[in-house]
């Protein structure tokens, strides 16, 4: 073992609770807001299971988030835990404006009309915030409001640029109600003007994901990739699904970027709502042939907002959200706003960990056998034999190593059986791979001979309590070490 190795056992850690940790594969986001934004209930809620907290760039003043930051970086600077930062871009929200006191009462029949004049709406007129909607909508188009609870149609677009509907699904119109439009094609950036802002602030933070809504097409997605590049930032981008021109680019959109997320709220407004299971199981596969991590988002436990057991149909999407292989399960306004976000965690992981436990099909290797058109087909095809390897001895350690990132994600892709520990020299890998299924990471920059380095990883491994003499591990590493070349090597090893 290398005399360095003491540095990579700095943390004065709870071991117990560092294995607990790991033991649900699948991984969770859960997202900051009032509820649970001080250090003890971040703390708390990493405890309970959370790998990834998600920053709402839509809500809340820069300030707040840098103190929500500096706190989960002191987590993973005292605690046995990598907690990744996700911040997620606003992007070109659509909403009414400010409504009059009360709201409005519309009933099917009624007739409205979109300004953008700012204004307090009234059944007379109502403020829209997309200044280009006379221009894109067209005669016959449905303009969803509230997330679908109120629908109504274009009649037509007046002299002065206001856009006249006909309710035909009624309710209640409040203030800063969402505005989806399903049969228009939105001409705004993806990015917007406090989309550019908050990008400075993340990449000043230098957190973790950054996850752009509404991405239509690959273009969206260069856009953001220049920015981060001019930066030199290491920052991943996770691409939001939530429009329908997604779904037509998905294959490219996986493509160009680091991760998915499948936002099924907007999503689930702008198509019919019956797709959206096939939808989502479909993007999951996608991304498992891509190794790219894909999250699952969006109204997953609502219910435990306000109560403290969540609805059945609730425990089963989460459940079925695991069994189709997602990497990583959402809580949105559970953790955000909600009453018990440590009890909401802790009932997810438990689902998580009993689907896990009994049912999920690891070692996916009659979709995910090594593509021969891949252009890193001889590294694929040595982690998927050492996911099989493992799975034959029976392993207790699945080991790579990694500089991209890459090896981490592909090892993850073919869920193995095996727990998944990933050594990497790059600082910023270590917290980025906590949103990967199954993956625990690890900061490591020796870069001795390769057995040398397999010696310490497991000695770091038994240090940390996740190893013990007898198991059997399977490493993954390149050869020579200097040469920092993909992926070619497996070596089985009996821990002493």
């Amino acid at each position: 073992m290398s005399n360095s190795i003491d540095k990579y056992l700095h943390k004065q850690m709870d071991k117990s609770a560092g294995i607990e940790h790991t033991h649900h594969r699948t991984k969770i986001v859960a997202t900051v807001g009032p509820a649970c934004d001080t250090y003890d209930q971040l703390l708390e809620l990493v405890k309970c299971g959370v790998n990834v907290f998600r920053l709402n760039f839509s809500h809340g003043a820069h300030e707040d988030k840098k103190r929500i930051i500096e706190h989960i970086r002191q987590i993973n600077n005292t605690e046995p835990y990598n907690i990744a930062i996700l911040g997620d871009l606003q992007g070109p929200k659509l909403r009414v404006g400010e409504i009059q006191e009360g709201g409005l009462d519309v009933k099917r029949g009624d007739i409205l009309t979109f300004t953008n004049e700012k204004l307090v709406g009234t059944m007379e007129r109502i403020y829209v915030s997309y200044p280009n909607l006379h221009e894109d909508v067209r005669i016959g188009n449905k303009i969803m409001i509230d997330d679908g609870k109120i629908e109504v149609i274009v009649k037509q677009v007046l002299p002065n640029n206001d856009v006249q509907v006909e309710v035909y699904l009624g309710g209640k119109i409040t203030s800063k109600k969402g505005i989806n439009l399903p049969d228009t094609k939105i001409s705004l950036p993806a990015l917007t003007e406090k989309d550019y802002a908050d990008l400075e602030f993340i990449i000043d933070q230098q957190l973790d994901w950054v996850a752009l809504s509404f991405v239509r097409n690959v273009n969206d997605l260069v856009i953001l990739r220049q920015k981060l590049k001019e930066k030199e930032s290491k920052t991943k981008i996770i691409a939001k699904i939530e429009k329908p021109e997604a779904l037509t680019n998905i294959r490219d959109i996986i493509v160009e970027s680091d991760g998915i997320m499948i936002a099924r709220g907007d999503l689930g407004v702008e198509l019919p709502v019956e797709q959206i299971p096939l939808i989502q199981r479909n993007i999951i596969r996608k991304c498992l042939h891509r190794a790219k991590p894909v999250i699952v988002a969006t109204q997953m436990m609502e219910s435990m907002i306000d109560r403290n057991k969540p609805n059945r149909s609730e425990i089963t999407d989460v459940a079925n959200a695991v069994l189709e292989g997602t990497d990583a399960v959402m809580l949105s306004g559970e953790t955000a706003t909600g009453q018990n976000p440590k009890l909401v965690v802790e009932t997810m992981r438990k689902i998580i960990m009993e689907v896990e436990r009994t049912e999920y099909r690891y070692n996916l290797e009659e979709v995910l056998t090594p593509q021969p058109h891949s252009p890193s087909l001889l590294s694929d095809a040595i982690c998927y034999n050492a996911c099989k390897l493992a799975d034959d001895v029976q392993a207790d350690a699945l080991i790579g190593m990694t500089q991209s990132g890459y090896t981490g994600f592909i090892l993850s892709s073919y869920r193995p059986k095996a727990p998944l520990y990933i050594f990497t020299k790059e600082k910023s890998l270590v917290n980025q791979l906590s949103l990967s299924w199954g993956v625990r990471a690890f900061f490591y920059d020796e870069e001795e001979g390769l057995d040398d380095i397999i010696f310490d990883q497991i000695n770091i491994l038994k240090e940390r309590g996740f190893l013990k003499p007898g198991h059997v591990v399977v490493n993954t590493g390149s050869t020579p070490v200097a040469l920092h070349l993909p992926t070619n090597v497996i070596k089985v090893t009996k821990v002493e």
